[in-house]
């Protein structure tokens, strides 16, 4: 990500429902095909009751062809159907970065 600055982030912060059917599979299957997007730089995703995935892309364009690609669009409204009690989508500029590591 470091050499397409400035570049972007979905922030997708979602409540789960009680509904666990093939979630699991569904988000493993989203992840891999988002890696194959045009502009797709990576992810991060964590979750305990609150869950956080932020996918990172080179232009808006591509955030958008994401958005609307066929599988995606699938996943969006199983996800409203079966999976999300609440969810909210955030897009940000990332115009800076710094990182710490110790050895």
């Amino acid at each position: 990500m470091k050499n397409f600055k400035p570049y972007y982030a979905v922030i997708f912060t979602s409540i789960r429902a009680n509904n666990d059917n093939d979630y699991k599979i569904m988000a493993k299957t989203m992840e891999d095909l988002a890696q194959k997007q045009p502009g797709f730089l990576g992810v991060e995703s964590a979750r305990n009751e609150l869950g956080i995935t932020i996918s990172y892309w080179k232009t808006l364009e591509n955030i958008n062809s994401w958005k609307q690609q066929t599988d995606h669009v699938l996943a969006q409204k199983l996800g409203k159907v079966n999976w999300y009690s609440w969810y909210k989508v955030r897009i940000c500029k990332v115009e800076r970065e710094y990182e710490f590591f110790k050895n």
